[in-house]
Order: structure tokens, then C-alpha cells, then sequence
């Protein structure tokens, strides 16, 4: 602990900096800990109170602004490949449509104060269209009071963090293994909650092919797709037929009558982690033909593209024969 007092009082914005890009770009490194020293040693003036506060205000806007550009260009498919590489992609998924769709552009600063949704918050900004100059002016304002927060923090309890960081220099790397044992064991419950979640013994699916073939016959079931409203509205893909519809409300607003009918659920969710959850909640409230698309919307999309690559060519060979007749 003595050489982060030592760096941070040496080098003290330029540390700041580069830790709070790292935290925004999605790096694991803790920013906190850092601002809140800085401000305890910002008392005595060891480091300056104001280039600790734009050190950390750049480095926010750099990062966020980075993922911000990424939605920009690249829609949704940013915040999916976030979400898949989390250890909770189901709730990551939700829980940032949750906070996105509810509070529009104060959920940056939300974003600031909740874990694992700091990182999905700017590319699902850039996604749902907000312009550079209304991101800006939200990004600044969040990171100005997240920054302020933590450094206010530290300097109203700068006597009793050196006391933290004496105790913890004290206990040395008995502590600092300690968190990693800890964190390990964290993030090997996590993946085992992911390995289970993705064993589906309960849940019938069905696969894209078959779903298609039934909904030539004319004999289509109904088609839920679970995407949030804000989704759906950002997202142009969809299933011909499907009716949009939540899970958080499935069970309360689909019809009675569709207790008896055959229902697929389908999302745009990680291992159609989203639709075996809903799948399962219907089961309990009666449904009792239920299956999932395996694959999802992006399953389904694929299929569809491989049935237009292959007409093309055909419709190519008619029109040259006319041509030549």
C-alpha cells in the first residue's frame, strides 16, 4: 500500500487517469480505491484536488466515449457481445434494457453507481440513437459527480484511510491473496451457475427448420418475442407473426385461452438463456405446450439468409433464360 501512496503522490493524475480508462473500457481494474486515496491525499496537498478531478474526468470520456462510438456504428451488437462475455449475460441483458429504457440518458449516471452495467450503458446510448453533443453533455455531468463523490469521500475520511492503509500494508500479501482466493472462487460459482443454466432438461425446443416448415403448412404456433419494447425499437429483425411481449409480464398478459395452444419463445439473449427463464414461468402457470427456438432471433436470421442465398442464383438462371428465349 505504500507504493500506491508513493505513485499516486508521484504521479497522481496520470495514475488516475489510466485507471479509469482501464475501468471504462471494461479492463478489471478498480478505479475507487484509487480516487479515494487521491482525494485523502488531495487534504495535505500531496497530489492537486482539481487535476485529480480532470484526470478522472477525461478518462471517463475517453472510455465511455470509445464504447459510446461503438453502439454508434455498430447497434446492439456491441451490447450482445458485452453481455456474452459476462459471467451473468441473462441479467447483464436485462438488467441494462431495464435501466436504458426506464431513465434514457440519466441512466449514465445510474450506470456510474451499478455494477456491470457501468460498461453497457454508453454503447447502448450510442445504439438508441442519442446525439454527440446530448451524450457529452450527460457523460460529463455523471462523471463529474462519480468522480466528485469518490473524492469527497476520501477526503472527509482521509484520517481513517491511512489508518485502512497502514492495517493493510501491515497484513501484506496475506490480504491481497485473500481477495484473489475469494474472487476466483466468485467467478468459478458464476461459471457453474452458467454450466447449469445451459443444461436444459425441463424445457422442450424447437429447432428453426422445423419451425419453418410448420409455419409453411399454414399450422404456426404463436411466436413470442421477449425483447423489451426499446429493443425491438432499435432492432429492425424480427419474425413475421411474433407478438412482442416481455418476459417480466408474460405470464399476466397472455391470454387465457393460450394455455392450450403451442407457443415459442424466442429472444436475442445469450444460449436462449432469456426464453428457457420464460419458458419455465409459463410451465409453472399452466402453459403446458411451450418450446423454445433454439438459436433465437439470431438463429433465425441465419436461416433466413441462407434461404435468400440460395434463390438468388436461381431467380438469376430464370431471368437469363428469358433473356435468351
Amino acid at each position: 500500500m505504500e507504493q500506491l501512496v508513493s505513485l499516486l503522490a508521484a504521479h497522481g493524475p496520470l495514475v488516475v487517469f489510466v485507471a479509469t480508462l482501464l475501468a471504462r473500457i471494461g479492463a478489471p481494474v478498480p478505479a475507487t480505491p484509487f480516487l479515494i486515496v487521491a482525494g485523502a491525499l488531495s487534504v495535505g496537498g500531496t497530489v492537486s484536488l482539481p487535476a485529480i478531478v480532470a484526470a478522472a474526468l477525461i478518462g471517463n470520456l475517453v472510455g465511455d466515449g470509445a464504447w459510446f462510438l461503438a453502439g454508434r456504428r455498430w447497434g446492439l451488437r456491441v451490447l450482445r457481445l458485452l453481455c456474452r462475455i459476462s459471467l451473468s449475460a441473462d441479467a447483464c441483458v436485462a438488467r441494462s434494457e431495464s435501466i436504458l429504457g426506464r431513465w434514457g440518458g440519466l441512466s449514465l449516471l445510474a450506470a456510474k453507481f451499478v455494477p456491470g452495467v457501468s460498461v453497457v450503458a454508453p454503447p447502448m446510448a450510442g445504439a438508441m440513437g442519442m446525439t454527440n453533443a446530448r451524450f457529452l453533455a450527460y457523460e460529463t455531468g455523471a462523471a463529474l459527480a462519480w468522480t466528485l463523490a469518490l473524492v469527497m469521500l476520501g477526503r472527509a475520511f482521509h484520517g481513517a484511510i491511512e489508518d485502512v492503509l497502514a492495517l493493510l500494508s501491515s497484513v501484506g500479501l496475506a490480504a491481497f491473496g485473500l481477495m484473489v482466493v475469494m474472487l476466483a472462487i466468485y467467478g468459478g460459482w458464476r461459471l457453474h451457475q452458467r454450466g447449469q443454466a445451459a443444461r436444459v432438461e425441463d424445457v422442450a425446443f424447437i429447432e428453426v427448420e422445423a419451425l419453418r416448415a410448420a409455419m409453411a403448412q399454414g399450422q404456426p404456433p404463436v411466436l413470442v418475442d421477449l425483447r423489451s419494447e426499446d429493443t425491438r425499437s432499435l432492432d429492425s429483425r424480427a419474425v413475421s407473426g411474433a407478438i412482442g411481449m416481455p418476459a417480466t409480464h408474460l405470464v399476466a398478459r397472455l391470454p387465457a385461452d393460450f394455455r392450450g395452444r403451442d407457443l415459442v419463445l424466442f429472444c436475442d439473449c445469450p444460449d436462449d438463456v432469456g426464453a428457457v427463464s420464460a419458458a419455465r414461468l409459463l410451465q409453472k402457470a399452466g402453459f403446458t405446450n411451450v418450446r423454445v427456438l433454439a438459436g433465437g432471433l439470431d438463429g433465425w436470421m441465419a436461416a433466413a439468409a441462407r434461404v435468400a442465398s440460395t434463390e438468388r442464383p436461381e431467380a438469376g438462371h430464370r431471368k437469363l433464360a428469358v433473356g435468351l428465349s
